[in-house]
């Protein structure tokens, strides 16, 4: 991947103490907070109807502005537009073309984070939604009507295999950085769902596009949701993570996110490198089966190591023990959430400015847009890594602490009394290798 497209920045030495103390201590953190929740949270606590508190009128009457949202839709549907002109008719060379940029960065990781402060960015703005729109303006359809009804036994497994197509062609396909490659990507993305709205209706954008079962997830976890008279509220995030919908497709979804991002971080080890290179050689596909071989079984393991530990428990049939998994996929979306900013924080705030930077002239004629090429990037984390370290070590620890509490909760509702403490023992320990795992990754890749 080019330079503007490497993930944050390497090292230990990011770290104001040594490795081996963060993980001891996050174990300790984990351990403790799961001691915390199992002998004084007896009983459910969170609630998706709980009422909230209800934001000031004229913000509501703003956000939820038929104006707002056409506007919001126009500006996706042009800037997607303007990444497939852009990329077929800019120049070939990612140093000099913001659309992997935008895509890789803003698109990737910007809505996401930005779903965490505010709530489903992806909703309000998708393309595939405004063009479906327009088009059911001139069918007469209804959103929700499509030529088809969405086979429920698909669940989110359409959107696991978009989201496996995005993370295959960022971290296994031999040119990630290719501005063709990513044009292409995305202009399959919009064609694909697109279609899925008017073969579906909006069952497809919330259960199998990738981007808005990405953006819509991470939301759970916004302070901002619906009340149950659709009014918009602050309210606990946990409380709004505990309305996940648990479907099928949920557990791949999570691996998929989890498993890609601690491959992109061990694809910086100098022995995956030489493993690389000295298996592959100079053959581009078998290099490429390796990067793929290994991005599958990081996924694999993810999800395997999770619906293992959320099966083993007593006191259920064996019906009752398969659904766990499903039931339980929303506590991964903390520890999701936690290591992605930790990942990506670099990548957006500093690689981000230098996309901006490229937007000024994106065919290379001597514009400058805004005044974009005027300006110069700020490596404001960077340029202070025990501020950057100590980031990356809380939002991991803060994912998985509320992961734990998360799955506690749904355990008390789930698990017969006699099994509701011994029945989470599997997954305590669990999402605390993920915690180890994760800050070894972040800290020696």
């Amino acid at each position: 991947m080019t330079e503007v497209l490497a993930h944050g920045i390497s090292g230990a030495t990011d770290l104001p103490i040594p490795l081996s103390y963060a993980l001891i201590g996050a174990a300790w953190a984990l351990t403790f907070s799961f001691a915390v929740l199992a002998f004084a949270w007896r009983e459910p606590r969170l609630n998706p109807d709980s009422p909230g508190v209800a934001l000031p009128g004229p913000a509501r009457i703003v956000i939820d502005s038929r104006l707002t949202r056409a506007l919001l839709g126009a500006v996706g549907l042009i800037g997607a537009i303007g990444v497939i002109v852009v990329g077929f008719a800019g120049s070939q060379d990612p140093a000099d073309n913001p659309v992997p940029g935008l895509v890789y960065i803003f698109v990737w990781v910007g809505v996401p984070v930005a779903s965490l402060v505010v709530g489903p960015v992806w909703k309000v703005v998708s393309p595939p939604r405004t063009v479906h729109r327009l088009l059911r303006r001139i069918t007469g359809r209804t959103p929700e009507e499509g030529l088809f009804r969405y086979p429920g036994s698909w669940g989110n497994r359409p959107a696991a295999v978009g989201l496996f197509s995005f993370v295959w062609l960022e971290l296994a396909f031999p040119e990630p950085g290719s501005v063709l490659a990513v044009t292409v990507w995305f202009t399959g993305y919009l064609l694909v769902n697109t279609a899925g709205l008017v073969a579906f209706g909006t069952a497809w954008a919330e259960r199998g596009d990738p981007l808005e079962v990405y953006s819509s997830l991470l939301a759970r976890l916004s302070p901002l949701a619906r009340g149950r008279d659709r009014t918009i509220v602050l309210r606990w995030p946990l409380n709004n993570l505990a309305g996940t919908p648990a479907l099928l497709g949920s557990v791949a979804v999570a691996a998929t996110l989890l498993g890609s991002t601690a491959f992109d971080s061990f694809s910086m080890f100098t022995s995956w490198r030489n493993l690389l290179i000295e298996v592959g050689g100079d053959s581009t596909l078998i290099t490429t089966l390796l990067r793929t071989a290994g991005l599958l079984g990081f996924i694999a393991v993810v999800g395997g190591i999770f619906i293992l530990a959320t099966r083993a428990t007593g006191g259920l049939t064996r019906e009752q023990r398969a659904s766990l998994p499903i039931r339980l996929a929303h506590s991964l979306t903390p520890i999701v959430a936690g290591y992605i900013v930790a990942h990506y924080l670099t990548f957006l705030v500093e690689k981000g400015q230098a996309t901006l930077i490229l937007c000024a002239d994106p065919f290379q004629r001597g514009w400058n847009i805004a005044g974009l090429a005027d300006l110069d990037v700020q490596y404001i984390l960077s340029n202070h890594p025990s501020v950057l370290a100590t980031i990356k070590v809380i939002a991991v620890l803060a994912g998985h602490i509320l992961g734990v509490a998360a799955a506690h909760d749904r355990c008390l509702r789930l698990l017969p009394p006699r099994h509701r403490l011994t029945g989470q023992l599997a997954l305590m320990v669990t999402m605390v290798g993920f915690t180890f795992t994760g800050l070894y990754l972040l800290f020696e890749a």
